[in-house]
């Protein structure tokens, strides 16, 4: 074969779909070395208005260790202390025991609409059970609606810490989740701050100890109860960290225009799309009705979830169709709480789906994965109802001090949905 012929071949082949094909395989997971701080890009979009004195709106995207008045409120301090000359407003956007793949759907109104210049994201924790893949599909999601949104907003993310991942930072690796977020990082040049490899640290050096039910000697600080949740003195910690990164970060970053980075998806399947749409009467049948604004339940959550919808009557229905792959409830769960059935496209599914767990002495915020996988392109007709029979409350027992007793009261009756909005990719259709 002349050499011509083969230089033709070759150059056919950069140039052709087989070229675009292999530039877009799919990422392979891998763990990544655990370092205290990966500059990357930095913050320099954040810095700049910092030493121009204007004023700067950073939000807190995690759950509930971000949650907590901990590093989130002392971080804010941190900055403030810092740069005296600017006003920080803080954007508090985490909710206890939600993962990334809630914080696709919810970014828009618990941060796009607040208009953030920096945004730090903490899953690290929350998404550990998850996949790599995964975790790269929400996560980039809300990297990608961030940019889209506003290509000079800042992105940091946080890795913290709960016990065991200790036993892959001592190797001198990030856990799982945090090497997924890690491999994603790269690919976008968002920073990154891993301040449970200083809590894994520290401990190595007898000067921490993970989980303690009472205080330690001052010598020794005293981490956190559950090995997750960290006390003052851990969130300080936490802070400490991030003060000296966002220093470090000064000296290496320049502001950038990260549309760019937007050019190259690092997976196919990100959630670019999640959205949240609130449900309208037309969407209803039976006993529905509008919690007002002074229900105890509107006063904690309609925050996050705006208008929450109550129900309990069986048979009473939700019913939507839509174009796209995805769809799920926001809801809450309940001591109250009853079961749904679901179906999809007239299939009904066998397994009653209780809005109800062990948890469920209290009320909280959740969701309800409906639909998952489908036909892009094709359009799909969801319906919810409310089955007669109230969902089994044995799991919650354990937690009461009389089950037998505290189970028969109100408390614990009812066949009680109530749906803040439903979370889709893909749009609504009449």
């Amino acid at each position: 074969m002349p050499p011509s012929f083969i230089k033709l071949l070759i150059l056919s082949f950069f140039f052709s779909g087989s070229y675009e094909f292999a530039k877009a395989a799919p990422p392979v997971y891998h763990p990544v070395k655990a370092k205290l701080v990966q500059p990357r890009q930095g913050i320099g979009n954040t810095l700049l208005k910092l030493k121009q004195k204007q004023d700067v709106r950073v939000a807190y995207l995690g759950g509930s260790i971000t949650a907590a008045p901990g590093w989130r409120v002392k971080t804010t301090k941190w900055l403030q202390k810092a740069f005296p000359q600017s006003k920080i407003h803080e954007i508090h956007a985490a909710i206890g025991g939600t993962g990334s793949d809630l914080g696709a759907f919810r970014l828009e109104h618990d941060v796009l609409q607040h208009r953030p210049d920096l945004v730090f994201i903490e899953f690290a924790v929350n998404d550990g059970g998850r996949q790599p893949e995964s975790i790269w599909e929400s996560m980039e999601g809300i990297v990608r609606q961030i940019w889209t949104a506003n290509s000079q907003t800042d992105i940091c993310f946080v890795y913290t810490f709960r016990v065991n991942y200790e036993n892959d930072l001592r190797k001198g690796e990030c856990p799982r989740a945090a090497s997924a977020m890690e491999l994603l990082a790269e690919h976008y040049g968002i920073p990154s701050i891993n301040v449970a490899l200083k809590i894994v640290e520290l401990e190595s050096l007898g000067k921490l100890i993970f989980k303690s039910d009472t205080p330690l000697s001052d010598e020794v600080i005293q981490f956190s109860k559950d090995g997750v949740h960290p006390l003052d003195r851990g969130h300080e910690i936490y802070t400490e960290v991030i003060g000296n990164a966002i220093e470090q970060m000064q000296s290496t970053s320049e502001p950038v225009n990260h549309a760019s980075q937007l050019k190259r998806p690092f997976v196919t399947g990100h959630w670019t799309d999640a959205k949240m749409v609130p449900l309208t009467s037309a969407m209803l049948a039976g006993n529905w009705m509008t919690l007002p604004e002074n229900d105890p339940l509107m006063k904690r959550f309609g925050g996050r979830m705006g208008q929450i919808w109550e129900a309990d009557k069986p048979g009473s229905r939700l019913t939507f169709r839509f174009r796209g792959s995805q769809a799920a409830l926001y809801d809450l769960l309940g001591p109250d709480g009853g079961q749904v059935l679901i179906t999809i496209d007239g299939k009904q599914q066998t397994k009653l789906r209780p809005r109800f767990d062990s948890y469920c002495t209290y009320h909280r915020i959740a969701t309800l994965k409906l639909a998952q996988n489908l036909d892009p392109q094709a359009i799909h007709t969801v319906t919810v109802e409310i089955h007669p029979e109230q969902p089994d409350r044995s799991p919650v027992a354990f937690r009461l001090k009389d089950p037998a007793q505290e189970l028969k009261k109100t408390k614990y009756q009812g066949t009680k949905i109530r749906v803040g909005k439903i979370m889709l990719r893909g749009e609504l259709v009449p």
